[in-house]
């Protein structure tokens, strides 16, 4: 058995059957009693010595005569400061069954053990030995003793150690109950080999709490607000604060109270503050926003229940504000406000209303509203709130006429957009008046009335009256003269209008079928104008109804038709055409003219209907061609009107359809007058583009070759090193026409050269030297005799220009049967010759004097 030594409390007994009675007993009942809940309690107050008190509980079953006994021994605990009231926890009974008549006898039984109570925050000495625990076999039985658990070998490790041969629990470092309050161990019992020796039995170590901790509010700053005018006992706000003790000690019971109230007007104590839950309530009248707006608490919090002695504290600050209710009205700063406005101005300010408010600015209670209680019936004027400065614009919305109303005298009054609070009465200044004057303006003449609708019978001629059409002035109270009348817009200039009197007469005859009637209207506008400061002019719209007159005589529609040259078929339909209306249009009448007898003998026309009827051949057959077929045509007015309109009727051969086979009439019947004109102009009009065309062409082949003559000297490049493109790989792969070089008279003579052009290098003008002249056919050999012929009438040429200069041909391959010219000589040697006159020729012949004036250089 198990003897647990330095128990810290008294334990209470109970049946580990919760289901059996047991009686409890004790073997000292004058010292200790047990109750029927199995708690032992003291029955006197006496010292512990530091020597155990033993005495014996007993438990026996009422059913079944079943008796348990157990030894119970006493230490006196150790003090820890600050601990709580101890909890007496439940030790439990192993059932062991006795004989009634056996002698007391102690059976083995598991271990049970009380919580440990462990303040918080010990200073030690460290380790701080708390329980030893042993088992009755160690006498024995050489045991080792170990615990498990969080804090011994589970995170946290290390807090708590036992002595693995005496038993002794002990602690390690401070603990903290606000991280861990509890902790549970399991003791273990094991022989020397490892074999477990005893039941393992768990350990509760309880952290008691210690007042370590201040109480923290949620927030420093708080907010809450409660409307002016507030009865005591309206609820503003809630401040809460938290401890980190356990709530459920004194450690942890907070309580509240408010320290200071700025401002302390009109009372230093118009909050209070419920010291448990932190609710803060008014108590005392009197707030005013317009007086204090604003109120500032500080609220402290005091843990052990609000001891001031051995509680911790803490403050916040409460922020209190006092918002507005409408308990002012608006007021006006004057009884009489005035204003003026010209007659017929709309959406125009005449008078500023300004009022005053001492509620919070730009609130409902502050925002002020107008409305007129008299003195507009009409609805002419309207009051609009300036959203800023809270003023009331009078403004006008209908045109006032100065000669109807002079002046208007409103009354307004001005409101709230909230109510009033409960008890307050709008005062006298919340009404006022406006006096509105109404200012004369020159105004427009009107027409009257306008449009005016005149009927008239079309036809009527120039110079007739149709109407007169006058204005009115409104300004009855202005020295004004007669009004002018002028015209505005007359779109067929058929009217005109006196300036003075306003009477309009035609200056053409009205035409009913005019472009410019619409559906029998004519519009026309006149302008009246006074002579006010400043002049102002009316307009008026003259509308002519025109009547329709039998003036227009009827015509055929369409004007040309085809048809066959055979009786059938060879009908034709066609329509009569009136400008008039009804009754002077139709029904038409359709007949053929008796001159010429032809049309009736060749032709038939028969009435289909109204505005129709149909042409037709007379006779079997007839030649084809375009035949001009006269009608006269008559309407149904009164009097009648007719007209002989004429049809060009072509007459083609036609197939078994009815269509045209005659391609020939066809295209030449199909083309009118305008077609074949048309076509004659495109084809001249190409003449001439192409015509264009030819001369540009050559007047630009003309340009070119001048541009050639006319080189500038300084451009020409004959007396340059030339070089030509490769011409082949010599004379003898080549089919040359040696004859252009044999036959030197067959260049183009001088003659052709368009006459007063001359190039600026050429030679003047003198009597030509003569060069040798070549037979028509000369033989081929001939051709370097003629060559050095040439080149010696050409030193001997002072005229002559130096076109002999160097030149540098392409290489035209070997094997040429030509001997080289560079064989060829001048007949007289350079030495022979002063060729210093050519350092006078100017710098085109500058490299021609250095390669010959030059001396034997």
């Amino acid at each position: 058995m198990f003897l647990i030594e330095n128990f810290v409390q008294l334990s209470p007994f109970r049946s580990c059957d919760g289901n059996k009675k047991i009686h409890f007993g004790s073997s000292e009942p004058e010292d200790f009693r047990v109750g029927e809940d199995g708690v032992v309690y003291a029955e006197r107050s006496f010292q512990l010595s530091a020597e155990p008190t033993e005495f014996v509980v007993s438990a026996q079953d009422k059913e079944t005569q079943e008796e348990w006994q157990m030894k119970v021994k006493l230490t006196p605990e150790p003090a820890f400061a600050g601990a709580s009231e101890k909890k007496i926890e439940d030790i439990v009974f192993p059932w062991q069954q006795y004989k009634h008549s056996s002698p007391l006898k102690r059976q083995k039984r598991d271990w049970v053990i009380p919580p440990i109570n462990l303040p918080e925050n010990s200073r030690g000495p460290f380790p701080q030995e708390l329980v030893r625990i042993r088992s009755d076999r160690d006498k024995s039985l050489s045991l080792r003793y170990s615990v498990t658990g969080p804090g011994a070998d589970q995170p946290p490790t290390g807090i708590f150690i036992i002595n693995p041969i005496s038993g002794q629990l002990s602690v390690t470092k401070p603990l903290d109950r606000e991280q861990i309050a509890s902790f549970h161990l399991r003791a273990h019992a094991v022989d020397v080999n490892g074999n477990q020796v005893e039941n393992p039995i768990d350990i509760v170590i309880n952290v008691i709490d210690m007042n370590d901790n201040r109480p923290e509010f949620l927030h420093q700053v708080w907010n809450g607000t409660v409307p002016e005018g507030s009865k005591p006992g309206t609820y503003v706000m809630t401040v809460t604060a938290i401890d980190a003790d356990d709530p459920n000690a004194q450690n942890g019971m907070l309580r509240y109270r408010i320290l200071s109230q700025a401002p302390s007007s009109p009372s230093p104590n118009m909050f209070t503050i419920n010291n448990e839950t932190g609710d803060i309530i008014t108590v005392a009248a009197g707030l005013d926003r317009e007086k204090v707006q604003q109120y500032t608490l500080i609220i402290q919090a005091t843990d052990m229940e609000g001891n001031p002695t051995y509680g911790l504290s803490n403050t916040a600050t409460a922020v209190i504000t006092v918002t507005d209710v409408n308990d002012n009205p608006p007021e006006f700063t004057a009884m009489t406000f005035y204003g003026e406005v010209p007659e017929n101005r709309v959406d125009v300010i005449v008078a500023n209303l300004t009022v005053t408010d001492k509620d919070q600015p730009h609130t409902p209670a502050w925002n002020a509203m107008y409305r007129m209680t008299g003195g507009d019936p009409t609805g002419r004027f309207t009051i609009l709130t300036d959203p800023n400065s809270n003023d009331g614009l009078v403004t006008v919305v209908k045109p006032i006429d100065f000669e109807t109303n002079r002046m208007f005298v409103l009354t307004v009054a001005a409101e709230n957009q909230v109510p009033l609070a409960k008890g307050i009465q709008h005062p006298p200044q919340s009404t006022a008046t406006v006096s509105i004057t109404v200012i004369d303006v020159n105004e427009s003449p009107y027409f009257v009335p306008n449009p005016k609708l005149v009927r008239q019978e079309e036809g009527l001629l120039a110079g007739s009256t149709l109407t007169t059409f006058t204005a009115q002035d409104p300004d009855r109270y202005m020295q004004q003269t007669s009004l002018r009348y002028s015209k505005l817009s007359d779109p067929a200039n058929w009217l005109k209008i006196d300036p003075i009197n306003g009477q309009i007469t035609t200056t053409a005859v009205l035409d009913r079928e005019s472009i410019y009637v619409q559906n029998n209207m004519y519009n026309a506008t006149f302008l009246a104008s006074d002579n006010g400061i400043p002049p102002m002019s009316g307009t008026g719209t003259l509308q002519i109804y025109l009547l329709d007159i039998n003036d227009n005589a009827p015509q055929v529609n369409p004007k040309e038709a085809t048809t066959c040259e055979t009786l059938q078929p060879n009908a034709i339909n066609i329509t009569a055409v009136d400008p008039d209306i009804d009754p002077n249009a139709g029904p038409f009448a359709f007949e053929l003219p008796d001159t010429p007898a032809s049309i009736k003998r060749n032709w038939t026309i028969v009435r289909i209907s109204g505005d129709h009827a149909q042409l037709s051949l007379r006779i079997r057959f007839l030649e084809a061609g375009i035949y001009d077929v006269p009608i006269v045509i008559t309407d149904s007015g009164n009097p009648h009107a007719s007209s002989t309109s004429v049809l060009k009727v072509k007459v083609c051969q036609c197939d078994i359809n009815g269509d045209c086979t005659d391609v020939d009439r066809i295209v030449g019947a199909g083309l009118g007058t305008g077609a074949i004109i048309a076509i004659l102009l495109c084809i001249i009009i190409l003449l001439i583009l192409v015509l264009m065309f030819v001369v540009w062409m050559k007047r630009r082949d003309k340009e070119r070759q001048a541009k050639q003559l006319l080189i500038d000297p300084e451009d020409d490049v004959r007396d340059n090193i030339l070089k030509y493109d490769e011409e082949g790989g010599g004379e003898e792969d080549q089919d040359y026409d040696l004859s252009q070089l044999q036959q030197p008279d067959t260049v183009e003579p001088d003659a052709i050269k368009p006459v007063g052009i001359r190039r600026l290098d050429e030679r003047p003008i003198h009597a030509e030297p003569q060069y040798p002249v070549r037979s028509a056919a000369p033989h081929p050999g001939d051709i370097g005799d003629f060559i050095n012929e040439g080149l010696k009438a050409a030193d001997n040429d002072p005229t002559a220009p130096p076109y002999d200069s160097l030149l540098v041909f392409d290489y035209e391959g070997s094997g040429s049967t030509a001997g080289s010219l560079s064989s060829l000589n001048s007949s007289s040697s350079g030495g022979e010759q002063d060729y210093d006159y050519l350092n006078d020729w100017g710098p085109r012949f500058k490299k021609l004097a250095d390669m010959y004036g030059g001396g034997d250089d």
